[in-house]
């Protein structure tokens, strides 16, 4: 069985040095000057000397450097960057191989602008010089890659440079860092062969009688093409009729490649032609490959006979193991096996498959079996393979391999199972629901009673997961009824995926549906859950996840005693503790609870405590996050000092352009400008997140915003444009039930709450009011104007008890001790004694029976007020 871990050492390894070609002194020194800078890029069509000139400069310089060779298959956010912090390590001085080995253990479960950050805050932690280059960059297509790279290059310490060779444009902005003089740019002009450079290359490298016409004639013909000199060196080789040859062809690089390489092949021995032609099918080869796909036994000797005769064979390593063809060369090869002998190339890739897998190389086994059209072994590697594929998070190239085989029908029922879920989990809603419809024609009509039953509670389950993406309560509910509970699918994996890698609230991922609210979503999760726990999968990642989008429904919607329940039972499971997407949102939630309580101290305190967790933990994204949260609070609690702090630690300018992975930290920058009365700089960053939200259509932020954007606009006196806002921000709430977006706004939230009522009165049919109730409006403002009893007693104290401290004084009383007391409101025992502290100083007492003794003097214990609900 193959590590879950395996990454090929030869995609991350320096190719060696060539000796007997041609230094491109003036290419290798341009990209030597900019080292200083972020970026070099190296672009130009196949056979230009792209990777032969980075070679050079890396070794001729004697750089650090960690060099990743692409293809197809590393379009994958998570392979592509673990193949990065591997070729990082191999690379760099010995002191980073500490921090970044874990760095890569790290995925799929962190966000990957959580990694990057990490990883960049360990690249500036070393002062070595490193060069980062990614060879055939024209291979990644997945903007997830491209976007995260641009930030990766944008953040990246002075140190540190980054070169992409690619046979296409870049596929991200860079013109800000040329216009910084950070980034320099190789085109096909550069790479040109000059005529002096090529006369070099006839006189010292390849040395042939030519006369300077002839030189300047193939130069011509050529167009200072690399492959093509070379191509011509080796065809001239073996004939004396350099005349004829040189006159025999015309034409530019674009359409001689395959007269030359013809002619190299038609004066080849004909045991290392049939060598070329059956290994072509290889992207990569060893001695061992090559005996298996050519049934020979001189692999390793074949393959020092073409690497003498410079036969476009590449080395991968320095120890001449494992090789390559040149991408033109092994095009041109597989060309002729595909259109001459067609039986040969699905041979090859059936004896090259077994070949991989014997040398624990199932990526390349999966692959090979598939372009051979062998399903039947296809499906059996999946099989074995599938689970570790999934766990090291490479969702594209497993669905890329699930997508291949399932039209063959080979597919296993679990594995078609596996297959609709990664689709729904990947936001494949329409595709995932064929895959469903076709698992129930084909597997459901042949199976007996014990199996249909187990094929039916695996389609439950992941329609369990579809319900939360299409909203499809009404199916959900039908579907449940035909599957009797007493089943659930067996393998694990269906239970522990992290549904959230980023954000610091459930509800605002695919999984907590954006911020959607409905009666449906709270049964459908307690019938879930139920059962759930009831086949024993109570410390699942699902369960937890659903517990905790439930916690911040609770929340939204007043339920607060409701909340807190959800909350403990969390904080029970020591899984919740383990991971950061259900840690960070479960305290964020806590801390509202306690702020809506009125313990403000106690909610700072909590995110005080998860910021020094996240810490310990190097956790630096969930750090930005919980210390946005704590600006806001210091701004509620009239802290404007120290929110301004948070805000600074975030790094963040009115200037800037909102990233979309760091909205919620925006949200938190807008709040603090408007408290600095900044109005129109927040209602800018406001104006620009807005888009961004309704684009992923999430109704959390969407409303957030909007609220943000009508209490701006009311505080700059601009009353109709803060009404308009409002309006918007109430029809989302009206329709999921939103109560605290709007509670927690305080004052200035009750007064654009009363004028909007008064506006309903003059005209309820206005553009302005319509969609949103008279009833709903008046629900919210009850929550700012229901009667309060005064408290006497507190008035006679040095300072008011808070309604936390309260809660506190109630358990107290009931005998609770602080071990008791610190469980109940989810505390640790330290934080406990620091409230009691402030409790005895504030009944003017020093122990816990003198507290409870002037608690009931002064009758502090009254039947509190219900909070406020719909």
């Amino acid at each position: 069985m193959i590590s879950a871990n395996l990454l090929l050492k030869t995609k991350t390894s320096l190719p060696p040095y060539r000796e007997n070609l041609l230094l491109r002194s003036r290419l290798v020194e341009a990209i030597a000057r900019n080292l200083d800078g972020k970026l070099t890029t190296v672009i130009a069509p196949a056979g230009f000397g792209k990777t032969t000139l980075l070679i050079q400069t890396v070794h001729y310089h004697r750089l650090s450097a960690g060099w990743v060779s692409l293809d197809e298959r590393d379009n994958d956010p998570v392979r592509f960057w673990r193949y990065i912090i591997q070729a990082l390590i191999a690379a760099g001085p010995g002191r980073l191989s500490k921090p970044l080995s874990p760095l890569a253990e790290l995925l799929p479960g962190i966000n990957i602008h959580t990694f990057i950050d990490a990883l960049i805050n360990e690249l500036a932690g070393s002062p070595d010089p490193l060069v980062l280059v990614l060879d055939d960059f024209q291979c990644i297509a997945d903007a997830r890659i491209h976007e995260s790279l641009s930030y990766f290059i944008e953040y990246l310490p002075g140190s540190v440079h980054v070169i992409l060779a690619s046979r296409s444009r870049i596929p991200f902005a860079t013109s800000k860092w040329r216009a910084e003089e950070q980034h320099i740019e190789l085109s096909i002009d550069q790479l040109q062969f000059t005529l002096e450079e090529t006369r070099e290359f006839y006189r010292e490298m390849s040395p042939l009688p030519l006369t300077a016409r002839q030189v300047g004639q193939l130069f011509d013909q050529t167009e200072g093409w690399v492959t093509g000199l070379q191509l011509v060196s080796i065809s001239l080789r073996s004939t004396r009729d350099y005349e004829h040859f040189i006159s025999s062809f015309n034409g530019r690089h674009r359409n001689i490649a395959d007269y030359l390489f013809n002619e190299v092949l038609s004066h080849l021995p004909s045991d290392i032609h049939s060598f070329l032609l059956k290994t072509s099918i290889l992207e990569r080869m060893n001695a061992a490959v090559c005996n298996d796909v050519t049934a020979r036994t001189d692999g390793q000797e074949m393959l020092g006979k073409l690497k003498a005769m410079n036969l476009f064979l590449i080395p991968l390593d320095d120890t001449d193991t494992w090789f390559r063809y040149h991408h033109l060369f092994s095009a041109f090869l597989r060309s002729l096996v595909q259109r001459g002998q067609p039986i040969l190339w699905s041979q090859g890739q059936a004896l090259a498959s077994p070949s991989f897998m014997t040398q624990g190389m199932a990526d390349e086994a999966i692959h090979h079996a598939l372009l051979g059209g062998d399903y039947d072994y296809a499906v059996q590697l999946l099989g074995y393979h599938a689970m570790a594929l999934f766990n090291r998070g490479e969702f594209p190239l497993l669905l890329g391999w699930f997508e291949a085989a399932a039209p063959s029908g080979k597919l296993t029922v679990n594995l078609s199972l596996l297959h609709a879920f990664m689709l729904v989990i990947s936001g494949q809603i329409t595709r995932a629901d064929m895959v469903l419809q076709q698992i129930e024609e084909r597997f459901l009509a042949h199976a007996d009673d014990a199996e249909r039953r187990q094929i039916q509670s695996g389609m439950l389950f992941v329609k369990s997961n579809l319900v939360f993406y299409n909203h499809d309560f009404k199916g959900w509910y039908r579907f449940s009824e035909t599957i009797s509970g007493e089943l659930l699918p067996e393998n694990p994996i269906f239970y522990n995926f992290n549904y959230n890698q980023g954000e610091p609230l459930v509800r605002r991922t695919d999984f907590g549906l954006k911020g959607m609210l409905s009666p449906h979503t709270e049964a459908i999760a307690n019938q879930f859950m139920g059962l759930i726990e009831s086949h024993g999968w109570k410390h699942s990642l699902i369960n937890l996840y659903v517990n905790q989008s439930l916690a911040e429904g609770f929340y939204e919607w007043n339920r607060l005693e409701d909340c807190h329940a959800c909350l403990r039972k969390g904080e029970q499971s020591y899984r919740f503790h383990e991971v950061a997407g259900l840690h960070i949102p479960g305290r964020i939630t806590l801390a509202r609870c306690h702020a809506a309580q009125g313990g403000m101290e106690l909610a700072m305190d909590t995110i005080q405590q998860a910021i020094e967790q996240a810490a310990d933990r190097s956790e630096f994204r969930w750090i930005r996050q919980l210390r946005a949260f704590l600006s806001g609070l210091y701004l509620r609690n009239g802290q404007t000092s120290l929110a301004r702090q948070e805000i600074k630690r975030l790094q963040l300018s009115a200037d800037d352009r909102p990233a979309p992975d760091r909205l919620f930290e925006f949200l938190a920058l807008c709040r603090y400008l408007g408290a600095a009365r900044k109005e129109a700089d927040a209602l800018r960053l406001l104006a620009l997140m807005k888009p961004q939200a309704e684009r992923e259509k999430c109704l959390v932020s969407i409303t957030e915003i909007s609220i943000l954007q009508a209490l701006l606009e009311a505080q700059r006196g601009q009353r109709l444009n803060a009404l308009l806002h409002l309006r918007e921000a109430l029809i989302i709430g009206e329709a999921n039930g939103y109560i605290r977006s709007f509670a927690d706004e305080g004052k200035a939230m009750a007064s654009l709450l009363q004028t909007y009522q008064y506006e309903r009165s003059k005209d309820a049919d206005a553009p302005l009011c319509r969609g949103v109730s008279e009833a709903y409006v008046s629900r919210l403002l009850d929550l700012f104007t229901a009667p309060r009893k005064s408290r006497l007693a507190n008035e006679t104290l040095i300072e008011p008890l808070t309604r936390q401290e309260l809660v506190i004084i109630r358990l107290m009383k009931g005998g609770a001790a602080n071990k008791s007391i610190a469980g109940e409101l989810s505390l640790t025992e330290g934080t406990v004694k620091v409230y009691l502290s402030r409790i005895y100083a504030k009944l003017g007492v020093s122990s816990r029976t003198q507290a409870l003794v002037r608690v009931q003097e002064l009758q502090l214990l009254d039947p509190p007020d219900p909070p406020a609900k719909l």
